[in-house]
C-alpha cells in the first residue's frame, strides 16, 4: 500500500493541487512489475504508477523510461495520459514512480465477457474500436522523437539485426524443447530484413489490452497505456503485433475466438492495415516480414511462460499457442512472394 503521508508531503513540495488536504489512494490494478493507484486530494485526481517492493531493481529505471515517453507525448496528436510529475528518489516511497492524469474511460480488459453498450449490439460502432486502435499507433509513428528528446531512448540503428539475434539467444537460454518451424522462420528473417526501415516511436506491446476508450459512441481512443516496452524502433512491428492474429472473415465464429475480445463486426486485417498506412504515411507492402517477426517473437516470449508453468493452467495453455504461432510464422515465410 502507498504511504499517503509521505506521498502527500512530496506532492506539496512539487506544488501540486490540494496542499494540506488528506490524500486518498485506491488500488486500480497491478502485478509483479507495476502497481497503479488512483489518487484523490480535494478536487484533484491523478494516478500513480510504481513498482511493488519486490519488483526487480531495474524497474526503477523502467519507470523513469516510461515517464520520458509520456512527457514526450504531450503536445502530440497521440491519445495519452497527461504527465503530472515524477520522482526517481527512492527515499520517498521506496521505489521510483510517476504521476499521470486520470483517464475517464474504459479498458477492453474490463469487458472480456462482452463489449460495453453500444458496442455490444451496434456492429458499425464496434468497427470504430478497431479503426481507432490502428489509428493510435499510426499517430504514434509520426511523433518527432528526436525533437522530443528521445534520441537516446532506443538504438534504432541495427534494430532488425538485434531483434532476431537477441531473441534467438534468449530462446537458447530457456530452451527445453524443439519448436517446429523455428529454424525456417529464423533463417528467413535473417535473410529478409526491411530495406526502407524508418525509425520511429513504438509501443512494443500494442493491442486492445493496452488502450483505453472514451465512454459512448462513436469509438474514440482516450489513451495508449502501459509503456513498459516503449522504445525507438520500427513502428510497423507495432502494426504487425496488433494484427498478427486478426482474422480475414470478421463475421465468422473464429473472429469471436481469435482474441480475448470479440472481433466480430470489425474491419478485417487488410482494412486495418490500409487505415494505418493512410494515417501514418508509411508504406506497408512488406508487412509479411513484420507478421513473420511478430509471430516468431511472440512465440519465443510465450515459450518462457510455458517453460515456467508448473501447475499454472494458464501458462500451460501457452504450449500449443507457441507451436501454432511458430508454425504460422514458418508457413508465411515460405509462402510470401519475396521468400526466395
Amino acid at each position: 500500500m502507498i504511504d499517503t503521508n509521505r506521498l502527500a508531503a512530496w506532492m506539496d513540495e512539487q506544488g501540486l493541487p490540494g496542499k494540506g488536504a488528506p490524500l486518498e489512494a485506491k488500488f486500480l490494478s497491478g502485478g509483479t512489475q507495476n502497481e497503479i493507484y488512483r489518487l484523490r486530494r480535494d478536487d484533484f485526481t491523478c494516478v500513480i504508477r510504481i513498482p511493488p517492493a519486490g519488483a526487480p531493481a531495474d524497474r526503477d529505471n523502467g519507470i523513469m523510461r516510461e515517464w520520458r515517453i509520456i512527457q514526450a507525448l504531450d503536445g502530440t496528436d497521440v491519445p495519452h495520459t497527461t504527465a503530472v510529475a515524477a520522482c526517481s528518489d527512492t527515499a520517498v516511497l521506496g521505489r521510483s514512480f510517476y504521476l499521470m492524469g486520470f483517464v475517464d474511460g474504459w479498458s477492453p480488459m474490463d469487458h472480456r465477457d462482452g463489449w460495453p453498450a453500444p458496442f455490444d449490439t451496434d456492429l458499425e460502432a464496434r468497427a470504430g474500436l478497431a479503426y481507432q486502435l490502428a489509428e493510435g499507433i499510426a499517430l504514434l509513428s509520426k511523433v518527432e522523437w528526436k525533437a522530443k528528446g528521445l534520441h537516446d531512448l532506443g538504438r534504432p540503428d541495427g534494430f532488425h539485426d538485434r531483434q532476431v539475434d537477441r531473441w534467438t539467444r534468449f530462446f537458447e537460454r530457456i530452451k527445453r524443447r524443439e519448436i517446429d518451424g523455428m529454424d525456417v522462420a529464423t533463417k528467413w528473417l535473417q535473410n529478409h530484413r526491411p530495406l526502407d526501415y524508418i525509425p520511429g516511436l513504438m509501443h512494443g506491446d500494442y493491442q486492445f489490452a493496452n488502450v483505453m476508450f472514451e465512454h459512448g459512441a462513436p469509438a474514440k481512443l482516450a489513451a495508449l497505456v502501459d509503456w513498459e516496452m516503449g522504445t525507438v524502433g520500427d513502428p510497423k512491428l507495432d502494426l504487425a503485433w496488433m494484427v498478427q492474429g486478426w482474422p480475414e472473415d470478421m463475421n465468422s465464429p473464429d473472429a469471436a475466438e481469435a482474441s480475448y475480445v470479440d472481433l466480430r463486426g470489425m474491419p478485417n486485417r487488410a482494412q486495418l492495415v490500409e487505415h494505418y498506412a493512410k494515417v501514418s504515411g508509411r508504406q506497408v507492402d512488406d508487412l509479411d516480414y513484420y507478421l513473420v517477426l511478430a509471430k516468431w517473437k511472440l512465440a519465443v516470449v510465450l515459450e518462457q511462460g510455458y517453460q515456467r508453468a508448473g501447475d499454472d493452467v494458464k501458462l500451460q495453455s501457452f504450449g500449443p499457442v507457441v507451436e501454432n504461432l511458430m508454425r504460422s510464422a514458418a508457413e508465411l515465410a515460405e509462402s510470401t512472394e519475396y521468400s526466395s
